[in-house]
C-alpha cells in the first residue's frame, strides 16, 4: 500500500546537431503545479477530463512555482512551438508508475531555450509541470530532445 504517494517530475534533454553530434545533455527535477495536481485527480475520476499530451518550450528565467500556470515566456519558433508528444507508460519503481512525454524538436531559428512546460492541450490548457534551467543555445537544423516523466510513487 502507498500511504505517501507523490508525483515527482524529471526532464531529460538532449541537444544534437543536425549530424547527429551531442550539444548538451542533462537531467533536470520538474516542479509540479497546483492545477497540474487538480488536473490529475480530476482524471481519476472524470471521463471528459483531458490528458496531458503536449510538450511546450520557452525562454522565460523566473524560478517555477506550484502556483504556476504557463510557462513565462513561452516561444513560437520555428520548430520549437509546443507539440503534441510520443505519450507512453514506463516503469520507474512499479510496472507502468510513470507518465512519459517524448519529443523532439527540430529548430528552424536559433534560441536560448531556459524553460519547459507539460500541457493538456495545443494552446492554453492546464500546465502539470514547468522548470527553468540554464540555457540551452539552439540554432537552425539542431534537434532538442526533450523527455519528460512524471512518477506516481
Amino acid at each position: 500500500m502507498k500511504d505517501n504517494l507523490k508525483l515527482n517530475g524529471l526532464i531529460s534533454i538532449k541537444l544534437t546537431d543536425k549530424d547527429g553530434n551531442v550539444k548538451d545533455n542533462r537531467e533536470i527535477k520538474n516542479t509540479i503545479t497546483n492545477a497540474g495536481l487538480a488536473q490529475i485527480a480530476l482524471l481519476a475520476g472524470d471521463a471528459s477530463a483531458v490528458p496531458f499530451t503536449y510538450l511546450a518550450l520557452g525562454t522565460g528565467t523566473n524560478a517555477a512555482t506550484a502556483g504556476d500556470a504557463a510557462l513565462q515566456t513561452e516561444t513560437s519558433a520555428s520548430g520549437l512551438a509546443r507539440a503534441a508528444a510520443t505519450v507512453s507508460r514506463v516503469t520507474t519503481t512499479v510496472t507502468n508508475d510513470t507518465l512519459q512525454l517524448l519529443k523532439n524538436f527540430t529548430a528552424g531559428a536559433s534560441a536560448a531555450i531556459t524553460e519547459c512546460g507539460m500541457f493538456n492541450a495545443a494552446s492554453a490548457g492546464t500546465l502539470l509541470g514547468r522548470q527553468v534551467f540554464a540555457a540551452i543555445n539552439v540554432v537552425s537544423g539542431d534537434i532538442l530532445t526533450i523527455t519528460y516523466k512524471v512518477s506516481f510513487a
